[in-house]
């Protein structure tokens, strides 16, 4: 009884032990309750929890742990219907510590991995399950485990993340499946959680716990950022950050970006070749052999801590001219022409108060469409205006008369 006593006290004061981690105040009610001790706390989109340069078309759930030596946590669930998805930890720093992705996770026995065959779609929800666990050392992932404390850190603190990209049914945000169960293995015994009934959301707390928690967000955020963007990066040029540490980098995900700033009368426009992916809500696979990515999107954000997402175009969001190039035009409303070309994508401004940072997203290239992908660029160390070729977004600032007569292509000197 003692020992089961403990671990619910360790439980319920994760929470707290993960905010003094990371410079985060903790709410006094982190006590051992019944609501501290379900899984998946936090969860991070576009509407809610929005930092960190997220993508308009994905959803992140976050649990944090402290896991001592042969500590464990068991997650149980079944593969969701959408585009991607995957496990990742982070350390303090909230840098990635391990990745565990979609493809990458054995289903249970009976069972089948719909990202690896494209059959497994069309079995039950109960021939789709899968198990993995979280352990405090080096990681075995052919038995489904993922590291969950980073080598080398103070504290055996750390944090998973889950993460949908674009599922099959809007209206369901996991992918038509519950959040995994979670089965923590601590001090000798086990506890079994489940999702929270509705994750903590600091706009539905005003007063000091909330500006707490946004004020930590925001210092540690801002600090990553900077490194991100240093203040000598060139607008309206995309080039590769100078890093993503600390920012909950997704490994899979590559980016680059660039600063631009508003001006009345002025618009962006962006073009380049897209990349073919698999449109899961076509009803395409996400193991179709003919994608050059898994998943591509442009994004523009506030450059302004907690560096939240504004708009989106995901690649089936954006449209595709006849020789398979995209153009975007980025502008406040009042500033758009009327008589726009329908193959021209707009991605809303926001604020003008506000400089912004553009991203041009590339997710798992294929090993031919690799030397064009942003990963590429990173990999090598070499200027990706160089290395994606038609694939490298090229911009102009153009003012609303010459868009409205000339088109896209006069903006940019074509």
């Amino acid at each position: 009884m003692h020992s089961v006593m403990a671990l619910f006290v360790r439980l319920g004061c994760v929470v707290a032990m993960i905010s003094a981690a990371v410079g985060f105040a903790a709410p006094a009610s982190a006590e051992p309750t019944d609501s501290t001790l379900c899984a998946w706390r936090f969860m991070s989109n576009s509407t809610v929890l929005n930092v960190a340069f997220p993508d308009a078309n994905s959803t992140y759930w976050l649990m944090p742990y402290a896991l001592g030596p042969g500590d464990s946590i068991e997650l149980s669930g079944t593969y969701p219907a959408a585009r991607y998805f995957s496990l990742n930890t982070y350390g303090t720093d909230l840098d990635t510590v391990d990745t565990l992705r979609d493809d990458q996770i054995i289903p249970d026995p009976g069972s089948a991995n719909p990202y690896v065959d494209a059959s497994a779609e069309a079995l039950p929800a109960s021939r789709q399950r899968w198990h993995a666990t979280l352990v405090n050392g080096p990681a075995d992932h052919s038995r489904n485990e993922i590291q969950a404390v980073a080598s080398g850190q103070g504290t055996p603190i750390g944090f998973v993340i889950i993460r949908v990209y674009v599922p099959t049914d809007p209206n369901s945000l996991s992918g038509g499946v519950g959040l995994p169960d979670a089965k923590l293995s601590i001090g000798g015994s086990d506890v079994a959680t489940q999702p929270c009934a509705q994750p903590f959301d600091p706009a539905a707390y005003p007063g000091p716990v909330a500006d707490a928690v946004k004020a930590g967000f925001d210092r540690v955020i801002a600090g990553a950022a900077a490194g991100a963007f240093p203040g000598n990066t060139p607008e309206a040029v995309f080039s590769n950050p100078a890093s993503t540490a600390g920012l909950f980098p997704n490994g899979d995900n590559k980016y680059i970006g660039t600063r631009i700033s508003y001006q009345p009368g002025r618009l962006l426009v962006v073009r380049g070749k897209a990349p073919i992916f698999p449109n899961t809500l076509a009803g395409q696979s996400p193991t179709d052999p003919n994608q050059q990515v898994r998943y591509w999107s442009m994004c523009q954000n506030d450059l302004r801590s907690p560096y939240p997402v504004v708009a989106c175009a995901a690649d089936f969001q954006t449209a595709i001219d006849e020789s398979g190039y995209y153009t975007y035009v980025l502008g406040a409303p009042a500033d758009l022409p009327a008589n726009l070309d329908p193959s021209v994508t707009v991605i809303p401004w926001g604020s003008t108060d506000v400089d912004k940072v553009l991203f041009l997203r590339n997710m798992i290239p294929s090993a031919a469409f690799y030397p064009n992908s942003v990963q590429a660029s990173q990999d090598s160390g070499a200027d990706p205006a160089t290395t994606m070729g038609p694939y490298y977004p090229r911009t102009a600032y153009c003012d609303t008369e010459t868009l409205a007569t000339g088109g896209a292509g006069v903006c940019l000197g074509a």
